[in-house]
């Protein structure tokens, strides 16, 4: 078996790809047929030896050999740092994922403080004023986010005893990842829309700039 020489970065929930495709490989789970990353880490993807094709001989062709199986896609720490004790501060970037909106706010659960894997999932505020540095009255929260996003945001606030408030109001700050309605992982096209590659169709979302 051979080993992908390409390996990405992927964060926990990151859709990596069709169940069809890949078998699951530690640190992924299956997902309505699909598999995502569980951990913060390098993925790997090892693909199966390849099955000899037909060999011809004089008169006798020689039947392929049954499909071979699928490769194996697996998520490994790399270079992380698993310190359990951390806990988000005022001023610290943060991954996480949108869990509901609201009219004036997004509930998500945070999820990676730095580049440490949080060990319990701590809940946060993205409220409606804190969603741009501009044109704050013209915000609508479901417009820039939608449950199943995953945001890079910035503490700013210990909040309440409940929540952190966290904030998006900066270029590189948003959503990083975004799933279509049609269930397709989309890619941005402009600061306020992603894309379904397949659909064609774009969706509203507050996009922050790649680094």
């Amino acid at each position: 078996m051979a080993t992908s020489a390409s390996q990405t970065l992927a964060i926990p929930g990151q859709l990596l790809g069709s169940a069809s495709k890949y078998q699951p490989g530690p640190g992924t789970h299956i997902h309505e047929s699909n598999l995502y990353s569980s951990l913060l880490g390098a993925v790997h993807v090892v693909q199966p030896a390849k099955a000899p094709g037909p060999v011809k001989r004089l008169t006798k062709i020689t039947p392929a050999a049954p499909p071979a199986e699928l490769p194996t896609i697996s998520v490994s720490r790399s270079g992380v740092s698993e310190k359990r004790e951390v806990l988000p501060e005022v001023g610290n970037t943060v991954l996480c994922r949108v869990v509901r909106i609201m009219p004036r706010q997004a509930v998500v659960a945070i999820l990676i403080c730095g580049d440490t894997v949080l060990d319990a999932e701590w809940q946060g505020l993205i409220r409606v004023q804190d969603v741009r540095a501009t044109e704050k009255d013209r915000v609508k929260i479901y417009e820039s986010f939608r449950p199943g996003d995953i945001v890079r945001a910035e503490v700013i606030s210990l909040g309440d005893q409940a929540s952190y408030y966290l904030s998006t109001a900066r270029n590189e700050l948003g959503v990083i990842m975004a799933t279509s309605e049609a269930g397709n992982t989309m890619y941005p096209v402009s600061w306020k829309e992603y894309r379904d590659p397949e659909t064609g169709l774009g969706e509203p979302r507050k996009v922050a700039k790649p680094y």
